[in-house]
């Protein structure tokens, strides 16, 4: 009899408590949902993050879930920091500069005009030469978490009239990035800024020239190569710099090794677009049918350059943060100039 009640407490007794403890369990173990917005329109987004989204969701088996959202979907890309900022949305890819970031390196997003030559450029500058720290300082300053930086395309003209010289370019509305518009200004190009889904059509209808914000793989992806007719080989930028960021509260709730597959699968979609890009951008000016290839001789490009070095000097005196990323841009493109090919020709 004793055996039995023995038996009884520590095996029936117990299994009656997990039973009814077990509800408990279940809604602790409640997905976790997330709403990711990207800058990029769905035709782009299909190789520019979703793959990377939907991975995670995958792995992340019901555990925690992002919805992901294409531009301009739940708010437009000039507001996606502010939003991201407010809780409006938990998390964002974009570069600094299109989501107009409150902070000290938001210049340096996107394009900086000829600061970078290859898109390996941007994962060593970030991994070896302390821009991660930099940007991970200056979002925790305003509430943001930046959980990673990667490359894009280089950036590139492409045009309804051809581009064969500087003086081209003059009176040309172009849509563009505000640093490179800023940047190029100068050179009489007249930025502008419109709805990323909206680019097309208005360069169909005359509102704009051109573009300068990618290079030619995007601009066969999206649609673009269906409304200019010339691309402008020489490259305002060799890569874009973009992000994926999070609302700081946001990311502490999650726990850690969703993180940490967060950050593995948001470093797959950066290597995704090293070689999807890399491939694309030569392929298409080999093969591509659809835009004429024109360039702007050596020798007149190099007033480009110059233009640049000084731009860079304009924006370090801003801010000692601004100084110190000029000074990292600098020492890097000194050393890759000095290591020779490949790492930088001519």
């Amino acid at each position: 009899m004793t055996t039995t009640r023995r038996k009884f407490l520590s095996h029936g007794a117990l299994a009656g408590a997990a039973a009814m403890a077990a509800p408990a369990v279940h809604a602790q173990t409640a997905p976790i949902k997330w709403r990711l917005q990207t800058y990029a329109g769905a035709a782009l987004g299909e190789h520019v993050v979703k793959p990377a989204i939907d991975a995670f969701n995958k792995i992340a088996a019901g555990q925690m879930e992002i919805e992901l959202y294409f531009a301009d979907q739940l708010v437009p890309t000039s507001e996606l920091f502010r939003a991201m900022q407010a809780g409006t949305i938990d998390a964002v890819q974009s570069d600094d500069d299109s989501m107009q970031s409150p902070t000290e390196v938001t210049v340096f997003g996107g394009y900086f005009p000829l600061a970078l030559r290859y898109s390996l450029d941007v994962p060593v500058l970030f991994n070896q030469y302390g821009l991660a720290q930099i940007w991970a300082e200056e979002y925790a300053k305003v509430g943001v978490q930046h959980i990673s930086a990667g490359s894009w395309d280089p950036c590139n003209f492409a045009t309804k009239e051809p581009i064969n010289s500087l003086a081209d370019l003059n009176g040309k509305r172009v849509f563009t990035f505000p640093t490179a518009g800023r940047f190029l200004a100068q050179f009489g190009v007249v930025p502008m800024q419109l709805p990323w889904e909206d680019v097309q059509v208005a360069l169909q209808t005359g509102e704009l020239d051109g573009i300068a914000w990618s290079g030619i793989t995007e601009d066969y992806t999206v649609g673009w190569a269906d409304v200019t007719k010339y691309f402008l080989s020489n490259a305002i930028s060799g890569a874009w710099i973009g992000h994926f960021f999070a609302n700081a509260e946001r990311w502490a709730a999650v726990p850690p090794h969703l993180q940490e597959l967060m950050r593995v699968c948001f470093e797959s979609s950066h290597y995704y677009r090293q070689w999807w890009y890399w491939g694309g951008e030569a392929n298409l000016r080999v093969t591509g049918t659809k835009l004429q290839l024109t360039t702007i001789p050596d020798e007149e490009w190099a007033t480009v350059e110059q233009a640049a070095a000084k731009f860079w000097d304009e924006v370090a005196a801003e801010s000692e943060v601004k100084a110190k990323v000029v000074n990292i841009i600098k020492q890097y493109n000194d050393a890759m100039t000095k290591a020779g090919p490949p790492y930088r020709f001519g």
